[in-house]
C-alpha cells in the first residue's frame, strides 16, 4: 500500500522540533532513522500528517552519562 500524504521537516535543532511537535500537537510524528514507522505508514496503521525528522539536529547526536 502507499502511505497517506504528510509533510516532511527535517529539524534544525532540539528547539525547532520541540516547537514543531507543540504546534502540530497529535498530526506530527518524530523520525528519528528508525524503520518501524514506515511500515505502519504503508499499512495505514499511522497516518500522520507531519513527520519531523531529528536523525541530523547536532544536539541530539548521541547519549552520554554526567554525574555517574
Amino acid at each position: 500500500m502507499i502511505p497517506a500524504p504528510f509533510d516532511y521537516v527535517a529539524a534544525e535543532s532540539a528547539a525547532h522540533a520541540i516547537d514543531l511537535l507543540a504546534e502540530h500537537d497529535d498530526d506530527a510524528k518524530v523520525l528519528a532513522g528508525g524503520h518501524s514507522l514506515l511500515p505502519m505508514m504503508k499499512l495505514r496503521l499511522a497516518s500522520p500528517e507531519l513527520l519531523i525528522d531529528i536523525s541530523e539536529v547536532p544536539e541530539l547526536a548521541g547519549i552520554s552519562l554526567d554525574g555517574v
